[in-house]
């Protein structure tokens, strides 16, 4: 922000995000420069076929990208009208998110969004300084959902600068987000170039090998196609001593006990103590009749996000519920390897096939034994693991360097947006750079 000069006099404004404003500025409850509309149930009357876009929540925390479309238009949204989310999950991303209509596409403002037609104030300046703002952000606790009330809106202090400084602001941030967003657009381009790349190089060690010149053979797999002539072709039960899933049964929880892992704890690549339930060790004594997960084990998620695999790397004893499956690996397959496998676009064609011929996401043990996968060498295995760990960890330092970047520029867009609209910068005699 170094670059932008400030006004040259403020007054005190004492609010939960600001305490000066610029001194010309002016402060007006939000209901005497706005209309004020909640948006209706459109859900019986939801169509991909329907004529009308249903904005709700999702469609306005993705800036429009995810689109319901709806028979019927209870609530009309207005040219210029900004759609706000009025209620949201504990610490979620849609709460007070906003949406700038700017074509007339037959918006239909659903329930849990309002919509604000601007009067007595330029509406993409009201766009820009509602838009996620602190002042409704405050009303989430973290740990309840969030339920702005129409008073919270008619009572919202909107500063207001001159007309046609309004009008700059708007312009400036328009011009300057957009090139902001082009190069966030950028990253995201990069990082899924990274992630194909990564999931290519792993998908051809595991089928094909790190000898271009080894001959090959039909794997008799139709998706696997040629292998080393060298390698074996198995279904998973074959290499496997077990395939079993955990708890079927909500358990007890606990503040002290054993800790119960369930999907989400599997997803990040440490698991984390503070967000994992506990059970009591009664219960964990019962379960491991059946379900005994040890280090060098491999956990794979069979409900909810499925396929995701995670290799017990740790020592202490824990349970997992039903939406994990455990399996513990013979002499024939290296549990690394397994890993691996289980991260290719070909393991992934075994486990989306076997879901679309069902109405349950939900990945059954049998299904899973009945993977096949491809069986080299132990020796050849290992040397396969010891070439993607070195590989992939150049990717994932790429990947994160992309997405370090992506945090960076979405942090100096929300930044650069608040330090107009609350006066700390001063955009007035901005003009585009030829």
């Amino acid at each position: 922000m170094e670059k932008y000069q400030t006004y040259s006099k403020y007054k005190d404004f004492k609010t939960v995000f600001l305490n000066t404003i610029p001194s010309h500025w002016d402060v007006k409850p939000l209901y005497t420069i706005c209309g004020f509309r909640q948006g209706k149930a459109h859900e019986p009357f939801v169509d991909d076929d329907g004529k009308y876009i249903c904005v709700n929540s999702r469609f306005v925390s993705t800036r429009g990208q995810k689109i319901k479309r709806c028979t019927q238009n209870l609530t009309p949204a207005n040219l210029y009208d900004v759609l706000m989310v009025m209620s949201d999950l504990p610490n979620g991303r849609a709460l007070a998110k906003a949406f700038y209509v700017e074509n007339n596409n037959m918006y239909a403002v659903n329930q849990r969004v309002c919509a604000l037609t601007a009067h007595k104030i330029n509406s993409k300046f009201l766009y820009y300084q509602l838009d996620r703002s602190p002042y409704f952000l405050m009303y989430d606790d973290g740990s309840n959902q969030t339920h702005l009330s129409n008073d919270s809106y008619r009572k919202y202090p909107v500063l207001v600068p001159l007309e046609e400084e309004q009008k700059q602001i708007a312009n400036f941030l328009d011009h300057e987000t957009a090139k902001i967003d082009q190069l966030i657009e950028k990253q995201q381009q990069l990082i899924k170039l990274l992630k194909e790349k990564r999931q290519a190089v792993i998908s051809h060690a595991v089928t094909k090998g790190l000898n271009p010149n080894a001959p090959m053979k039909d794997s008799g797999v139709e998706w696997l196609g040629d292998v080393p002539e060298h390698w074996d072709v198995s279904k998973l039960k074959y290499l496997t001593i077990q395939i079993v899933d955990g708890a079927h049964f909500t358990p007890t929880y606990v503040d002290e006990g054993v800790p119960f892992l369930r999907v989400t704890d599997i997803h990040s690549e440490k698991i984390n103590m503070d967000h994992i339930k506990y059970i009591p060790r009664i219960e964990h004594q019962d379960l491991i009749k059946r379900c005994n997960p040890q280090k060098g084990d491999l956990l794979l998620s069979k409900n909810g996000t499925i396929g995701v695999p995670k290799i017990v790397d740790w020592d202490w004893e824990f349970s997992i519920f039903v939406s994990l499956c455990l399996i513990k690996f013979n002499k024939k397959l290296n549990v690394n390897y397994a890993y691996y496998f289980f991260k290719t676009h070909e393991i992934r064609e075994q486990i989306f096939g076997q879901i679309k011929q069902s109405t349950v996401i939900n990945l059954h043990l049998d299904k899973i034994a009945k993977f096949d996968f491809t069986v080299p060498p132990i020796k050849e295995q290992k040397e396969i693991v010891n070439h993607l760990d070195q590989v992939i960890s150049k990717y994932d330092l790429q990947l994160n360097k992309a997405n370090q970047i992506s945090v960076l520029l979405r942090e100096r867009r929300t930044a650069l947006i608040s330090a107009a609209v609350t006066g700390k910068i001063d955009v007035r005699n901005w003009k585009i750079s030829q």
